[in-house]
This record gives structure tokens, C-alpha cells and sequence, in this order.
């Protein structure tokens, strides 16, 4: 126990000294789940938990049911290891702060990637913005591809309407693939512009994100502009 006691010390000062730049992605893990399993030597666990998942971002990005079928992995471990990417999300979505100008598509790429952390599903989200391009509202809107049948064009302009918006963005992920449209994106985009419209509200964007990437629609020229 001592022994374990005394590494742990030292982990801990090397965390607080250097931070985590020296540290290998088994010595991230296992420093972590000293806060999940007090009284044992958690490094064969964490380099378990790597071979099992392939990779860092493996493990945090892994279902917590399939965390727990690892011997050792109790419901608080997998609880740990999943709150992790969620706070880290929520970190970043907190920098970018509520009130952020949306002037252009770079600034809205990077005010939205947040939103889009440790997502496994497509989501869809609206940013709703007033005649300076200052966001009003970020919000989830549909849980699911932007092009299926369940996604409201009626929801998205009435949100828009209830926000009192000069213009909106819209924004959706790929999690399985690459940052570009596809030609049914560019069309669901049209429909939506053209519902915008028709009651006084531009739609200034959408931009599509996958992992750390996004595009811009609009930049592509959709939107009848560049």
C-alpha cells in the first residue's frame, strides 16, 4: 500500500509540475483512474484498457457498457473515463463564450467544433444571430441526419422567429466520415434557405463538421454567394 501511496505522489507531482506533455498515454489513464479505484496499482488497467480499445481516444470514446466488460472496470470507473470528453466539451464550448460575432465562416467553424466533441451520433444545430452576427442562441435541434424525414424545417424557422433572428447557421456532423456535403446536404440546405426566406431571415451558413474539420456550405457557393 505504501508503495502504491508513494507512486501515486509522485505521478501527481509530475502532473502538477510539467503537466501531461512527458506523460505516455497509459501513465494519462492510469493517474485518472487513481480518483476511481484508491487502493490498487491502476497501470495494468490502464494498459489493458489500451490494448483493449486500440488507442487513447479509443477508451474514452468506447460505450460504458463495453468499459465495464474489462476486468476491473466498475460502473464508477466507466463513469470517470466517459465524463471525461463531456467536460472537455463543455470547457470548450464555455470559451467560446455566448454573445461570440459570427462574422465569417472560420469563426463559425470554430465557435460550433465544441458542440460536435465526443458526439457518436449526427446532431443538428442552430445558431441563431442578430444584425451584427452576435449569436443569440446555440441549440440542439434534431438528434439524427439533417436530410431524414424527422427534421422540421417548421421547427428551424420557428426557432428562428422566437429568437428574433437576422440570420441563422446551421450546422450538422459526419461521425463517420469526411467534412464535405453531400449533394443531399446541399439540397436540404436549399429547402431550408428557401423557408428562411419567405418570413425575412438569411440563412448566413451551414457548415458541416467531422472530427476536428468543418466546411462551409456557404463558402462553397450553395447559398448563391461566396
Amino acid at each position: 500500500m505504501a508503495m502504491h501511496d508513494g507512486h501515486r505522489q509522485r505521478m501527481k507531482r509530475r502532473f502538477l509540475g510539467t503537466g501531461m506533455d512527458s506523460f505516455e498515454d497509459h501513465n494519462v489513464l492510469e493517474i485518472l483512474l487513481f480518483y476511481s479505484i484508491p487502493q490498487k496499482d491502476t497501470n495494468p488497467l490502464a494498459h489493458e484498457l489500451i490494448t483493449r480499445f486500440g488507442s487513447l481516444e479509443g477508451v474514452f470514446d468506447a460505450p460504458a457498457e463495453e468499459l465495464m466488460k474489462v476486468p476491473g472496470v466498475g460502473e464508477n470507473t466507466a463513469a470517470l473515463i466517459k465524463l471525461i470528453p463531456q467536460v472537455y466539451r463543455r470547457y470548450m464550448i464555455s470559451k467560446t463564450g455566448s454573445g461570440a460575432i459570427l462574422n465569417s465562416s472560420e469563426k463559425a467553424g470554430v465557435f460550433l467544433l465544441p458542440r460536435f466533441a465526443a458526439e457518436r451520433d449526427e446532431v443538428v444545430y442552430l445558431v441563431c444571430l442578430d444584425a451584427k452576427c452576435k449569436v443569440l442562441s446555440c441549440r440542439l435541434m434534431f438528434r439524427g441526419s439533417v436530410n431524414s424525414a424527422h427534421v422540421s424545417v417548421r421547427k428551424i424557422v420557428e426557432a428562428a422567429l422566437t429568437n428574433n433572428s437576422t440570420s441563422v447557421i446551421l450546422a450538422h456532423n459526419h461521425p463517420s466520415g469526411i467534412a464535405l456535403p453531400s449533394e443531399e446536404d446541399n439540397l436540404t440546405t436549399l429547402r431550408i434557405q428557401a423557408a428562411l426566406e419567405a418570413v425575412g431571415i438569411e440563412l448566413a451558413d451551414h457548415i458541416v463538421v467531422a472530427d476536428d474539420d468543418f466546411v462551409s456550405i456557404a463558402d462553397n457557393g450553395i447559398l448563391g454567394r461566396k
